[in-house]
């Protein structure tokens, strides 16, 4: 992309970082090596967002169901997030970046909590982007998440349940302050969501690549977008319609 004058810019952007354990493979490297090497690749993913003008971007970092990996294994990358957490606070006060986490951190430890929300205080209030990191998240907790909230509420009679409709729930939900998500990429070669943001890419364009996460560049954040100017966003609507309102 040369000039995002002339493209449509995706609002938020989602992406689902697969492929760290195959690139450790193809390179022989040390079990592990591949999430070390693939936690490298997102700054300069940030940088190129925050330049251009994308609003939020969402990284799934470790889902609900990567508990059930091995033990040394999800340690090692509890011990990631946490470097990535302390590195990012400066950066992301530098280039004055909201960064914030998404996903039950219930099971997560009490020192990962606490890091975790110093680092949302501490940039709270920058406006230029919102980086999320999904630490423990599944789209399907995320949702029966927010309906047990709205139940609360209910139950409280702090609200109506015939005030409960789609747009509610998606204001509720996670993230539900942001665009909904654009564009969803996912690395590796897999073609499946895995569970990931599925309320809020409802219509989400997605863009699956082979190219591993430790190997996806800028370059091909590139191609993604003019992928997805290269699509027409109906929503429900024909062809027809779209072209009348242009």
């Amino acid at each position: 992309m040369t000039n995002s004058e002339e493209h449509h810019l995706p609002k938020h952007v989602a992406i689902i970082m697969d492929g760290n354990n195959r690139f450790a493979k193809k390179k022989q490297l040390e079990k592990g090596q591949g999430h070390r090497e693939g936690k490298n690749v997102l700054d300069p993913i940030v940088e190129y967002c925050r330049e251009v003008g994308i609003e939020a971007l969402t990284v799934f970092a470790f889902s609900s169901e990567n508990w059930n990996r091995p033990q040394y294994e999800v340690d090692l990358l509890m011990s990631l997030l946490k470097d990535t957490i302390n590195e990012q606070i400066p950066r992301m006060e530098k280039f004055e970046i909201s960064l914030r986490f998404i996903g039950d951190r219930s099971r997560l430890s009490p020192e990962l909590q606490d890091l975790m929300l110093h680092a949302e205080q501490r940039t709270a209030k920058f406006r230029n982007m919102t980086l999320t990191i999904a630490v423990s998240y599944g789209g399907m907790w995320d949702i029966a998440d927010t309906a047990k909230r709205l139940a609360m509420m209910v139950k409280e009679h702090k609200l109506d349940v015939n005030q409960i409709d789609s747009d509610m729930f998606g204001q509720n939900i996670s993230l539900g302050d942001l665009a909904p998500v654009d564009l969803l990429i996912r690395t590796g070669g897999d073609y499946r969501l895995s569970n990931f943001l599925l309320w809020q890419s409802a219509y989400a364009e997605l863009y699956f690549t082979q190219t591993l996460w430790p190997e996806f560049t800028v370059e091909e954040l590139e191609h993604a977008i003019d992928v997805f100017n290269g699509r027409e966003r109906r929503f429900g609507k024909t062809s027809e319609q779209i072209q009348q309102e242009k």
